[in-house]
């Protein structure tokens, strides 16, 4: 069996058409929606052909109306996204984002796996890294050979123990430096990491076109990092949908999860 997995594509339809198409079966690790333009073709490209589904953050910020409680420096993407994200997705859409399993376990041709989003002990939220000491005690409840998770947007592997830990990056927003839709590949006994380069200039043409919100993001934090400050308090820093967009397309181009330079002060 060959089985294709990804995760965090973002609304991103031109990253997602750009994957291989040979496969047998489709995991996906979540965050369907939200920072791109398509969500909901996206999702409809998930219903009709994924195997294997598990909702990630931004699936619940969408699918409940909460907040997706993003890095500092993605808040305002996230919240101007998520205005424009919630006039275009069906309120079907939106229950099958709700219905969407945190985590879930199976085997296939003998080996045990465990999907989730984030980490097995936080499935939503946590931002664990490859190298951090939390996978030697974070272990699913049930023995797995592999644990598949996304949320960090940057691909590895790691071996604990008895199980590997597989981050296929992801599709629709990566940041491992290269602007391309990364994915892996179960086959054989072998799981592998791979990429793809996709038409990023469409995606952002078909940003700059949506509807810019009207309402400021002021007391919201720009893609640097650096905190909006509330008006009247000397330094006030309101950022505009304009301005949100053109970092977005800045993340898009150059695969990187650090915003335009030099940083806004």
């Amino acid at each position: 069996m060959r089985a294709l997995i990804i995760s965090d594509l973002h609304a991103n339809l031109e990253a997602v058409r750009a994957l291989p198409e040979d496969y047998d079966q489709l995991w996906v690790l979540g965050d369907l929606v939200n920072y791109g333009p398509d969500p909901a073709a996206v999702i409809e490209f998930v219903r009709a052909r994924a195997a294997v589904v598990v909702r990630g953050n931004h699936d619940h910020a969408i699918g409940f109306g909460e907040d997706p409680r993003c890095s500092p420096r993605f808040r305002a993407m996230a919240e101007e996204m998520r205005r424009y994200t919630m006039t275009v997705v069906s309120e079907e859409d939106r229950q099958y984002l709700r219905g969407l399993p945190l985590h879930t376990a199976f085997e296939a041709e003998g080996a045990r796996f465990f999907l989730c989003h984030a980490a097995p002990s936080d499935p939503l939220y946590e931002y664990r890294r490859q190298d951090s000491p939390l996978w030697l005690s974070d272990a699913p409840d049930t023995a797995v050979d592999f644990v598949l998770v996304g949320h960090t947007h940057l691909p590895y592997r790691r071996a604990v123990e008895s199980r590997l830990i597989v981050n296929p990056g992801s599709v629709g927003q990566p940041k491992h430096g290269r602007p391309e839709a990364c994915y892996a590949l179960w086959e054989d006994g072998k799981l592998t990491l791979a990429s793809a380069p996709y038409d990023v200039e469409k995606t952002i043409a078909k940003l700059q076109r949506l509807p810019l919100s009207t309402e400021p993001l002021a007391g919201r934090h720009c893609a640097s990092g650096a905190a909006a400050l509330p008006h009247g308090s000397g330094n006030s820093q309101v950022l505009d949908a304009g301005e949100v967009f053109r970092d977005l397309a800045f993340v898009l181009r150059h695969g990187t999860g650090n915003s335009r330079a030099p940083a806004r002060q």
